[in-house]
């Protein structure tokens, strides 16, 4: 081969070359949530979006990729002075995202570190306006505050700041231990107080429990006396019916009235009865009391025996005011008693009497 025909070649082989360079260069693909910067001879020439674009070859340059997704970048801690000369840590997190690529690029030369000293300067301007409680408990207050400033801000960027989150508050040891002996005082103090309601609802409830009780207790008590003495009423009154009924005679009542002479000297404060010397007109006056015929008796001399009789006779006509006048005759007889003993000084056993007969 002669060599003007290797030379040939060679140029041939060169020239392919570049057009393959050429057409590499000049298709570019991008990527989806990727935006490319076109520069033309060191000039901006235009923003590349997804898909496949066509570049003029060896005078358009990519110049710069940029990322449109939303980025979360964490500050280290940073130490910040409080209004009451505290130092705190405060570790920030922030999320961005590049809405203009141009601006991202053209307008500040690294928007990560503009980004991080912006904050830096902006969280220690607000929480110096703040105290240690305030910057504790007003985090809403802060992320809302700092998220302002930095949008604001970063908004000639090309940047929106979507969120800014504090992710810790350290404040110093001697604080840290200050702050947890207040809180164990409190929820002392509050048990203690919870313990004394406790203990004061129960005794109220005690003591209402109680009251109740007593008068629950006394209640009873009262019904239980009136039932018994409506019972004890009811009968009497049916041993008095039934005695009426029976027609019993004077020698009946009068040993009825023996037998229950003994039963009442059996308490404490009758010992000793004083049986009076007429004895046995005692006797005919209870059971002319109890229905004996009385019009078959002898007059009575004495005016006032006289009226005591006439009284018994119209109180037969009810019986429960024959039973009161019964009451009230045993009652006179005994006082008559006392007296006639009294005077003949002869006092009288009913339990000897009873055995001796």
């Amino acid at each position: 081969m002669e060599p003007y025909q290797i030379a040939g070649l060679v140029v041939l082989g060169l020239f392919a070359l570049f057009v393959i360079i050429a057409i590499a260069r000049a298709v570019v693909v991008v990527r989806q949530t990727q935006a490319y910067i076109v520069e033309r001879l060191g000039r901006y020439k235009k923003t590349l979006d997804a898909g496949m674009h066509f570049l003029v070859p060896f005078i358009d340059a990519v110049r710069h990729k940029v990322d449109l997704r939303e980025r979360v970048y964490s500050f280290p801690p940073q130490s910040v002075i409080t209004s009451d000369n505290l130092v705190v840590d405060i570790d920030s997190v922030i999320y961005f995202q590049v809405t203009d690529p141009k601006a991202a690029v053209y307008e500040i030369a690294n928007f990560i570190t503009g980004v991080e000293q912006l904050t830096t300067t902006t969280l220690r301007n607000i929480v110096g306006t703040m105290d240690l409680e305030q910057t504790l408990t007003s985090r809403d207050q802060i992320n809302g505050q700092l998220r302002g400033v930095l949008d604001e801000a970063t908004g000639k960027w090309g940047i929106r700041v979507n969120r800014v989150e504090l992710k810790a508050i350290e404040p110093p040891m001697s604080i840290k231990d200050s702050m947890e002996k207040q809180m164990r005082a409190e929820r002392d103090r509050r048990a203690a107080i919870l313990t004394a309601e406790g203990v004061k609802q129960s005794a109220i409830l005690t003591a209402e429990g109680a009251k109740q009780s007593a008068i629950l207790t006394a209640e009873g008590e009262a019904q239980s006396k009136i039932l018994r003495a409506e019972g004890e009423a009811r009968a009497i009154l049916q041993v008095f019916d039934a005695i009426h009924e029976g027609d019993a005679d004077s020698k009946l009542l009068a040993y009825q009235y023996l037998q229950i002479l003994p039963e009442i000297a059996k308490t404490d404060s009758n010992k000793i009865w004083f049986v009076p010397t007429e004895f046995t007109g005692a006797l005919k006056a209870v059971a002319a009391g109890f229905g004996a015929d009385i019009a078959s008796e002898p007059l009575e001399r004495d005016p006032e025996k006289a009226g005591r009789k006439s009284r018994i006779t119209s109180a037969l006509a009810d019986p429960r005011a024959a039973l009161e006048e019964a009451k009230r005759q045993v009652e006179e007889f005994t006082a008559d008693a006392n007296e006639a003993g009294s005077g003949s000084g002869r006092p009288f056993d009913p339990n000897a009497e009873k055995g001796q007969r």
